[in-house]
């Protein structure tokens, strides 16, 4: 679990479980589930104005670079030493 998760799941029990299954689901689905989440908090009206379909698009072709092993990634605590520099 990163450092963001930890911070997640502090506020809810459910987050861990909910999460995991959430990744567990195809990349269109994950993307969709993001959409409407942002369309939760924002109501969707904002949510059709600022959410652009390109962007869900990029999301998704990135989270299936990283699960097919050709994403170039970062380790977390090594870019926050950089950062912190």
């Amino acid at each position: 679990m990163t450092l963001c998760h930890a911070r997640i799941f502090k506020v809810t029990n459910n987050g861990e479980e909910l999460l995991t299954k959430a990744l567990l689901l195809p990349d269109h689905d994950r993307a969709e589930m993001v959409r409407l989440l942002l369309e939760s908090l924002w109501g969707s009206d904002r949510a059709g104005e600022n959410i652009d379909a390109a962007w869900l698009e990029e999301i998704a072709r990135r989270a299936v670079e990283v699960e097919a092993g050709e994403a170039v990634t970062s380790d977390w605590d090594e870019l926050r030493r950089r950062i912190e520099r």
